[in-house]
């Protein structure tokens, strides 16, 4: 299929609540909407939504969320209609939309999730699903974008409407082929999945088990280690600023290794950290030196260690046993197993969360015979 040259679409400019209620109205329950979001993320925690972008039965809206409060509006179509919300790769659209939709939408269709299950790849772009399926290539002039700059250009309108534009034809086309697989209701299952996590605004309650490099640490300094990397994401979310703007990760390392001698010797350490001001430093300083009490110990879970001896060949034969499986039944390694899915069960031998569902049916009895 050769692509083929692109008209603008005429999509209508929403700036005005009733105008949104207006167009939502004329949606069927049971439609497939499609849904896309541009957002800015460069110096903020929280994305910042910048358009919203819909389409259904060939007509479009650009939606500025700046110019108006949305509120509940989508709520009702989305968020708990029949209707099918059909997007691509939509973790971080569903972060930048989750304070309209705090659950998300009530069923997602993920093109990039769904394109993995038929056999086009783990992770496709946008792009090369529309180039495939619709035989159309997009423009991606405007990818970075300044999205919360008014007026868009015209440009900009036109290069936001048409990533929705295609959705109603790739839609179409991977449930038709995820019905001939029997795989619908894997990629509903991964896609409520996605949903869920995209939509939590909690912090991770154990953050240190990412930082491996701790995993030989004695039991009071991981639980340090936890308390600062707990501090500075309720501060991060608190000052609405990046992470690493507050911390980063090595400089949290080095801090929790070799503890300050007193304020003057944590502002010297800690310089160039763009978010953290006096009253931060003085905050951090109380989190660094105060007693490590039991409680906090049994509060903070182990840090998985990489798999090692007996372990590590435990997680070879896993990898190819995963190799094999997903070959047989014509997916992705990456989609059936993440190998950080498959070192977590090695290490713990404890079935990962991530594995639940139609993967542990598929896999659970395999893997369990090669635990070390």
């Amino acid at each position: 299929m050769h692509p083929h040259s692109l008209t603008a679409p005429d999509a209508e400019w929403i700036d005005c609540r009733d105008a949104l209620e207006a167009w939502l109205a004329t949606v069927p329950d049971r439609a497939a909407l499609g849904l896309d979001t541009e957002f800015m993320r460069r110096n903020t925690f929280y994305p910042q939504l910048a358009l919203i972008q819909l389409g259904w039965n060939e007509r479009y809206a650009l939606v500025d969320p700046l110019a108006f409060d949305i509120g509940d509006a989508l709520q009702p179509l989305v968020g708990e209609s029949n209707a099918v919300t059909v997007m691509h790769s939509a973790s971080e659209d569903l972060e930048s939309l989750s304070p309209l939709l705090p659950h998300g939408p009530h069923h997602l269709f993920d093109t990039q999730i769904a394109a993995a299950f038929v056999g086009m790849g783990l992770g496709i772009s946008y792009r090369a699903l529309v180039a495939e399926l619709a035989g159309a290539e997009l423009d991606k002039g405007e990818t970075r974008s300044d999205w919360l700059q008014r007026p868009l250009t015209e440009s900009q309108r036109v290069y936001a409407a048409l990533d929705v534009v295609y959705l109603k034809t790739v839609h179409e086309q991977l449930a038709e082929r995820l019905t001939q697989r029997n795989r619908a209701a894997w990629h509903a299952e991964d896609c409520e999945r996605l949903k869920q996590r995209a939509c939590y605004r909690e912090g991770d309650p154990q953050p240190q088990r990412t930082f491996r490099s701790a995993s030989d640490w004695a039991p009071e300094r991981r639980a340090l280690l936890r308390r600062v990397l707990l501090w500075r994401d309720q501060t991060a979310r608190t000052l609405d600023r990046p992470r690493p703007w507050l911390l980063e990760d090595a400089l949290v390392m080095n801090l929790v290794q070799q503890h300050p001698k007193g304020s003057s010797d944590l502002e010297q350490r800690t310089r160039g950290q763009r978010a953290l001001r006096s009253p931060q430093q003085r905050e951090l300083l109380d989190v660094l030196m105060r007693p490590v009490d039991p409680e906090e110990v049994a509060a903070s879970e182990p840090i998985p260690e990489s798999p090692q001896g007996e372990a590590k060949r435990a997680l070879s034969a896993m990898k190819d046993r995963i190799d094999a499986k997903a070959t047989e039944l014509d997916l992705p390694a990456g989609l059936l197993c993440p190998r950080k899915a498959l070192e977590e069960y090695v290490v713990t031998a404890q079935w990962p969360e991530f594995l639940e569902g139609w993967r542990r049916a598929v896999l659970h009895d395999d893997l369990a015979s090669l635990l070390a």
